[in-house]
């Protein structure tokens, strides 16, 4: 005895993919890379955040770090 099988009814394509992503998906990479370019344009403000003692340690820590 045989089963019946269902098939999906034919539905219209658009002619393209519809994803929708969330609002921060797009703004989070652009904040980011707005706080990068604003450092590599401005390298004084990062100096700024060296007066503070644990930065100042971390920021010579990555200086050592890159340099090698």
């Amino acid at each position: 005895m045989s089963a019946p099988t269902h098939t999906r009814p034919l539905q219209a394509t658009r002619g393209g993919v519809d994803i929708r992503l969330p609002w921060w998906a797009l703004a989070l990479p652009v904040l980011a890379f707005v706080a990068l370019l604003l450092l590599i344009l401005n390298p004084a403000d990062a100096h700024a955040a060296a007066e503070q003692p644990a930065i100042a340690h971390l920021l010579e820590r990555v200086e050592q770090l890159t340099a090698r």
